[in-house]
């Protein structure tokens, strides 16, 4: 129970780590502030687009900013923040990239990508989900983020509603509106294992609905949406006449039971832009490099926006990346084995914390421990937690208003680290119990 402490500490929150709560702005409203304060003192009131201050930024970076300060000035911190695997690239893959350097291949390409990569990816879609696709239906992006920024350009007109998971990666929400659509949040809840309930999915949809996004693996929770889950949600969306963003990027780290992806069911390929990218599989968060597998209709379009974009992309690391997906499969087994002992670990580990409640994770590499019983909200814990315990995490809040009472715990880190950060996290809490 909180006792006298409550008051002490949080009155330390406000004296001591005001600034580490101020760098991390969220909302867009916050965020809105502070650029109209740029805006004046700048004399740029009139010449940014209001389109702009709907944007948000990630929370991830912010507090690995603050973090950084605080070891600048001494402190030792133990990140668990970035949601970055800490596995180097595969060696074939970077030899392929250099390769590819030596012989020349640095060089303008299609938009749309080049055949050896666009090819890779049809192999790769039958191979992991039993998926058929062509190369006209496949379009490569410098990372992930271009994929979700243009694929909802491309589909979205002013007013139309999106729903989208909540918590969840804080892009989608940020970028349906800047292009003017309607974000509708659908609640993940902890009691359901944070997977979607279709029942409150169906309450969701209007005239308006154009878009339902999915996220499976989910960042941040840690959860996946099971074959029953996508099997109801293929039906609604067909029912409804939707389109569905699938975000794809953790479908080789699962722990538990196969990937299921939503292309998987009947009149879904139709309807669907899926959304995979290399940066966790593979570990080349640096090398930014993603892809979109969408119908032939909508890949000419998408393939214009990228043209107007970014002209196209980088072609050594479209090399590097086919080379990922046809010949690496040993080194993602190695990794996400690596993972589901960490995930293991903290699971008994975490059990051992009194006030933590956690839901275990069968994909991706996060825990999404709830902390309500401390009476703080996450984004005061996260801070105190970084100050008093030298460990760096996410406030749940990071990934929406439903990620309020939660934190987000990446374990993308050594298990010697992780086991430290545990028993640094454990003594901070007992701090605030008698």
């Amino acid at each position: 129970m909180v006792v006298s402490f409550y008051g002490n500490f949080r009155t330390w929150v406000l004296q001591n780590v005001h600034a580490a709560v101020r760098v991390l702005p969220n909302k867009v409203g916050e965020n809105m502030k502070s650029i109209e304060k740029v805006k004046k003192f700048g004399g740029l009131q009139n010449m940014i687009a209001d389109r702009v201050f709907r944007l948000s930024g990630e929370g991830a970076f912010e507090v690995l900013a603050q973090a950084k300060k605080l070891e600048k000035a001494g402190k030792h911190i133990i990140h668990l923040e970035i949601g970055e695997p800490d596995f180097d690239t595969p060696e074939n893959v970077k030899e392929k990239a250099i390769q590819a350097i030596q012989d020349g291949h640095t060089y303008y390409v299609p938009s749309y990508g080049i055949d050896d990569l666009r090819e890779a990816v049809v192999v790769y879609m039958q191979r992991t989900r039993g998926v058929k696709v062509v190369p006209e239906e496949v379009v490569v992006t410098p990372g992930a983020k271009p994929v979700i920024f243009l694929g909802f350009l491309l589909l979205l007109q002013p007013g139309d509603e999106v729903i989208y998971p909540n918590p969840g990666f804080p892009a989608y929400r940020s970028i349906i509106e800047f292009v003017g659509a309607k974000s509708i949040p659908l609640q993940l809840r902890e009691e359901n294992d944070f997977r979607v309930d279709i029942d409150e999915l169906k309450k969701l949809i209007t005239p308006r609905t154009k878009m339902l996004v999915l996220n499976s693996p989910h960042n941040p929770t840690g959860s996946r949406l099971l074959a029953e889950d996508m099997e109801e949600i293929a039906q609604v969306v067909v029912e409804e006449d939707l389109m569905v963003f699938s975000d794809e990027v953790y479908s080789e780290i699962v722990y538990d039971g196969d990937h299921v992806s939503i292309l998987q069911y009947p009149g879904m390929k139709e309807r669907t832009i899926l959304l995979d990218a290399f940066s966790k599989t593979y570990a080349m968060t640096g090398w930014r490099l993603g892809y979109a597998v969408l119908p032939r209709e909508l890949a000419g379009y998408l393939s214009l926006l990228m043209m107007n974009s970014n002209s196209c992309t980088c072609t050594f690391t479209q090399m590097a990346g086919a080379e990922a997906l046809l010949y690496s499969s040993d080194s993602v087994r190695n990794m996400t084995q690596e993972f589901r002992r960490r995930r293991d670990f903290l699971y008994e580990r975490i059990h051992q914390i009194e006030g933590v409640q956690i839901v275990k994770p069968s994909g991706a590499f996060y825990y999404f421990p709830n902390i309500k019983s401390f009476g703080f909200t996450s984004r005061e814990m996260a801070s105190y937690l970084m100050e008093e315990a030298g460990v760096a995490l996410l406030p749940g809040t990071c990934f929406g208003d439903q990620g309020e009472g939660y934190l987000r715990i990446s374990f993308s880190n050594s298990l010697e680290n992780i086991s430290e950060a545990m028993d640094r996290i454990e003594l901070a809490l007992k701090k605030l119990k008698v």
